[in-house]
Order: structure tokens, then C-alpha cells, then sequence
């Protein structure tokens, strides 16, 4: 029987068992030994999680709630430990994931004194956080986490709680005050029928249309299939919603800008007639031609023309999935087009490509015989998550996701570093399930320790490195955009194998295709975490963003990107488009 009193950090604590959180990531400083007291006393309902550093604790969180849609939890202590949380903080607001951050502080009678590690910071966090409050009494503690849970869900952002190391230790008396029983997802909201037939009609006069989705879609996948198959729309999607339809699908180009595959970014530029459905993606109007008109879907008002208004034509406030079968139902079905076919034939295209350097034995290894090693060991439930840099690139045009598999990344706040803490809570969450972390060589070196975190815990994560030896996303830009000489890219080598070993995981080197078979058959089969060290060429992924493959482009630059990047097979959109027209 639960006592009358307890202490406020017990009480805080089991505000937020209330709310269905399983776990704490973090890493105990002084200030904040009053909550891991609360920690120890709660222990048979809520696990502590120690990382190594408080920025791999905050996207581990992060990372938590972008897989479950469940708030993250995590927290640091008073000065460096709250400054390091703020990375994996920004992670969470810029994709718009709910996280709770305790922060320690020193004694009230210490504060504002110039103490040891004493600092405000609440000022720290008032960009990252939604609600950013300091407690200033112990009975009030428990309803400010209440608070500032219910604040993070409403606004899907982090919400920090300063807590004062006095405070969690005082008594205080029991009330049940968690409110996580009152809520409900609110139900979706219905589109109103005069845009949905503004919005057939406009599509069916559209001689290349396209269907472009982002993780507002998430849950749509039987609508978005349908409705392309219907109306005769490619679909391409944002990045982070790669896997909401099957790669594999026919009609799925991938998604377009830099992180992108070229059959997905040549009809974005090609459309005439774009539905933008539950996406806000940052770079909107880079990806979309001139002509194009906008019918965008989207069940927060704020997002409506944020991106694209000079080229809206229909704005649409409600829920996704309801508005795309509202339109399948009220259109009739229409013929395929020339630019549906062409954009059919450009995948075709740019697959066969792919695949034909899956067997590829040039050393150091391409990226393709990889992830068709990866591919064939792929199971539906499978989790990967994906640091920054062109391993992003790789991920999004060579690996084969189901919509049963879960994945994310670190998506515009794009921090390196993320794979490593965000594959052991993915692992912890779904243990079950195997888990890959993949990164290069630059994001791994960021937060590698965190495989330490994974060794203590018993979850055999994957851990693949990509080396080639530089900030390859970084050298590309360079080259690239500002076309400057190479600066500050370069990275030594290093046999990630052995730093893996002397965390105490396993480690393999692989130079080859036979060796990668060999290397990820073992790490699946292992009940310890592993890391992979791929040695990886330093070419650069074909670019997207500077293409030179069509007919119509000067030939001399054709012929040069076409050997550049071994491209010959390839032909541009307009090839198949004036194919298809005959």
C-alpha cells in the first residue's frame, strides 16, 4: 500500500510511469543524485538507462518517440550535463517528436550565488523547448511534470523541467495527479467535399501528375497505392517517409533533392500538377518546377502554403488518409499518361543501374554489394537507423524497405552522430527485432561510445561504419555547390573493428562482398552487439542536384558525368518521356 507521503522526485517519477514512459536515458551528475535516488526507488517500473553522454541520452530519446510516437525521456545534470542534451533536444523539435528533459540544478539555497556548476538555464532552453519552467517547490513538482508532458503531446516538442536537488528529495503528500488517463487521439479531421472535387477535377486535366507524400501519409499506404493506380500518379516522397510504400512498388520514384534517387527527382521537376500530402518539407520549392499547381493536404492549418503559395491551387485542412479516399471515391479512373509511363520506365532504368554493380569486386567495396548483402538479410520487422551524410544517400536509393520495417534518422536538424544512441533504443524497444545502425566513418567517430551502452545492456545492435576516409556529404558540397578546394574533409583511417573489440563488441573488416556475407551472417546470429567497418570507396554518390544526362543538355558535359559516375545506361526523363509520346 502506497504511503501518504513521499518524496517529490518518487512522486514526479511516477507521474511519468503514469504516461506509459518505460525508460530514462541519461547520465548522473551531482546535482541531480536526488532523482536517481527517485530512480533506484522506482526501478521495478521504470528503467534507468545510463549512455555515455547526455547528447546521446536526448536522441536516444528522440529516437524513441520518432519510432513509437510514445514521449521520450531523458535528462542531465546542472551546467555541461544540460548543455550537452540540447543536440539531441534540437533532433526532437526540428522532426517534431514529444521529449521530456529533467535537468538538474543545485540546491535553492545555492542558486544564484556563482556555486559550483550553478548556472540559470532556463534561458538555455527557451529556443529548443515548448515549455521550459524551473520547479520552485517540492508539493508542486509532480503537476509541473503533468504539465509539461501534456505541453510536449499538444505541440509534438520538448518540454524541460529544471529541477532544483533539494526539492526531489523533500516529503511531500500523495495525489494522483497524472492526467495521461483523460486522453485520446482526437478523431481525424474530414475534408470538405467542394476542395476534394476541386481537387479530382484539376488532377484528371493534368497531363502529368504526381503524387508527393510525406509522413503526414504515414498511415495511407492502401490509399496512396490506390490512388495511383487509379489516377495513373508516380508517387515520390519526402526522405524520412521512405518505406511508407514498398521500394520495390513500380510507381514509388524514391524521393527527390540531394537525398533522393534520380527517377524521383526529374518527375518532381517535370510535374504539372503535384499532391502534397502531409508533407513540409524545407526544400519544397527547389523540388517542384515553376509550372507546377499545388494541392496540399495537411491537417494543420500552419502548414498550409507555408512552403508553396505561389503555386497553390488547392488548399485542403484534414486528415490524410480520409481525403485521400475521399478523392479515389469521387474521380473516375484515368489512362495512364505518357508522363506515368515514362516515369515508370526512368525506374526501371535507374534499378537495373543499381543492380548492376551489386557484384561488383573493385576494392575499396561500392556501396551497392552492401546493401544487396543487407537486402537478402532484411526480415519485415528489421529496424535501421541512419546517421547523416551520404550514408543517408546510399540508404535512401539502395536499401528495400517493407512498411512493416521501422526506421528513422536525424531529419531536418540533420545531426551527425545520431545512429549509434538511436539504434540501442530502438533495440531496447524492440528487442525482438534486429537493429542496424549505419553511419560513416565521421558520424560514428561523433557518439561511438554509446556502443558501450549497448555492450552493458545486452542489445546486439548492428553497427556498420562506412570508411572512406572523409566528410563525404561535406567534400560533395564543396566540390559541387560552392566549388571551392577540398578544406577540412579529410579523416584519417581507422579500424573501427578493434575500437568495436575494445568496447567489448564484436568486431569484422571487410573489403569484400564475401567478407560483408560472412561479417553481417555472424553479427545477425550474435547475442552481442557488433561493428562492421566496411572499407568504402571515396567516389561520391551520382548527384541528383546537377544531373547531365539528358539529350538536350550540351553533349560534351553528358559524356563527361556520364563517365564520371560509370552512368552509360542512364537516360534522363525527356528520353522516356519523348519514348512514350512516340
Amino acid at each position: 500500500m502506497m504511503s501518504s507521503t513521499i518524496n517529490a522526485g518518487d512522486a514526479a517519477l511516477k507521474v511519468i510511469e503514469q504516461w506509459g514512459v518505460p525508460r530514462i536515458y541519461g547520465l548522473p551528475g551531482g546535482s541531480f543524485d536526488s532523482m536517481m535516488n527517485a530512480l533506484h526507488n522506482e526501478r521495478e517500473r521504470i528503467d534507468f538507462v545510463q549512455v555515455r553522454h547526455e547528447e546521446a541520452g536526448a536522441i536516444a530519446a528522440s529516437a524513441e518517440a520518432k519510432l513509437t510516437g510514445r514521449i521520450g525521456v531523458c535528462f542531465g545534470s546542472s551546467g555541461p550535463g544540460a548543455v550537452h542534451l540540447l543536440n539531441g533536444l534540437y533532433d526532437a523539435r526540428e522532426d517534431h517528436v514529444p521529449v521530456l528533459a529533467l535537468v538538474g540544478q543545485v540546491p535553492q539555497a545555492f542558486m544564484n550565488i556563482d556555486f559550483f556548476q550553478a548556472m540559470d538555464e532556463e534561458p538555455i532552453f527557451d529556443d529548443v523547448a515548448v515549455f521550459n519552467r524551473t520547479a520552485t517547490n517540492a508539493e508542486g513538482l509532480p503537476a509541473l511534470i503533468d504539465e509539461a508532458i501534456r505541453q510536449a503531446y499538444k505541440h509534438r516538442g520538448v518540454s524541460v523541467i529544471t529541477i532544483p536537488k533539494d526539492l526531489a528529495w523533500a516529503p511531500i503528500e500523495w495525489q494522483p495527479v497524472a492526467s495521461a488517463k483523460n486522453f485520446r487521439k482526437p478523431l481525424p479531421l474530414q475534408p470538405h467535399p467542394d476542395l476534394v472535387d476541386q481537387a479530382v477535377k484539376l488532377i484528371a486535366e493534368a497531363k502529368a501528375p504526381l503524387l508527393y507524400f510525406g509522413m503526414g501519409a504515414s498511415t495511407a499506404h492502401d490509399e496512396l497505392i490506390e490512388m495511383s493506380e487509379k489516377f495513373k500518379m508516380p508517387m515520390v516522397s519526402t526522405h524520412p517517409s521512405k518505406g511508407v510504400v514498398e521500394d520495390t512498388y513500380p510507381a514509388f520514384l524514391g524521393s527527390s533533392g540531394r537525398v533522393a534517387t534520380k527517377p524521383a527527382s526529374e518527375a518532381s521537376q517535370a510535374a504539372d500538377v503535384v499532391v502534397w500530402v502531409g508533407n513540409d518539407n524545407p526544400f519544397a520549392s527547389k523540388l517542384v518546377g515553376p509550372q507546377a499547381r499545388i494541392i496540399q493536404i495537411d491537417n494543420d492549418s500552419e502548414k498550409l502554403g507555408k512552403r508553396l503559395q505561389d503555386r497553390m491551387a488547392v488548399a485542403i485542412q484534414a486528415d490524410a488518409k480520409l481525403t485521400l479516399r475521399e478523392m479515389i471515391d469521387a474521380g473516375e479512373e484515368l489512362p495512364g499518361t505518357a508522363f506515368y509511363r515514362a516515369c515508370l520506365a526512368n525506374k526501371r532504368n535507374w534499378e537495373d543501374w543499381i543492380a548492376s554493380f551489386n557484384d561488383d569486386d573493385r576494392v575499396p567495396l561500392r556501396p551497392e554489394p552492401i546493401f544487396d548483402v543487407i537486402n537478402a538479410q532484411t526480415d519485415p520487422n528489421d529496424i535501421f537507423m541512419i546517421d547523416v551524410g551520404n550514408i543517408n544517400i546510399n540508404f535512401a536509393r539502395l536499401s528495400h524497405l517493407q512498411p512493416t520495417n521501422k526506421w528513422a534518422t536525424s531529419g531536418k536538424h540533420a545531426t551527425m552522430g545520431f545512429a549509434v544512441p538511436a539504434a540501442l533504443a530502438a533495440k531496447l524497444e524492440y528487442p525482438d527485432s534486429t537493429v542496424y545502425s549505419l553511419s560513416g566513418d565521421g558520424g560514428f567517430a561523433m557518439l561511438s561510445e554509446e556502443v558501450l551502452a549497448q555492450v552493458k545492456y545486452g542489445t546486439p545492435v548492428i553497427n556498420v561504419v562506412f570508411s572512406n576516409q572523409t566528410l563525404g556529404f561535406i567534400e560533395a558540397e564543396q566540390r559541387d555547390d560552392s566549388h571551392q578546394p577540398l578544406s577540412g574533409v579529410d579523416l584519417i583511417d581507422t579500424d573501427w573493428a578493434k575500437v568495436g573489440e575494445g568496447y567489448g563488441a564484436l568486431g569484422f573488416t571487410v573489403h569484400t562482398k564475401e567478407e560483408a556475407k560472412a561479417a553481417f551472417a555472424a553479427a545477425k546470429a550474435a547475442d552481442k552487439p557488433s561493428v562492421i567497418d566496411v572499407k568504402l570507396t571515396g567516389e561520391m554518390p551520382l548527384t541528383t542536384m546537377y544531373m547531365r544526362l539528358s539529350e538536350h543538355d550540351d553533349q560534351n558535359a553528358v559524356q563527361e558525368f556520364k563517365e564520371h559516375y560509370e552512368a552509360q545506361p542512364l537516360k534522363a526523363l525527356d528520353y522516356w518521356m519523348e519514348h512514350e509520346q512516340g
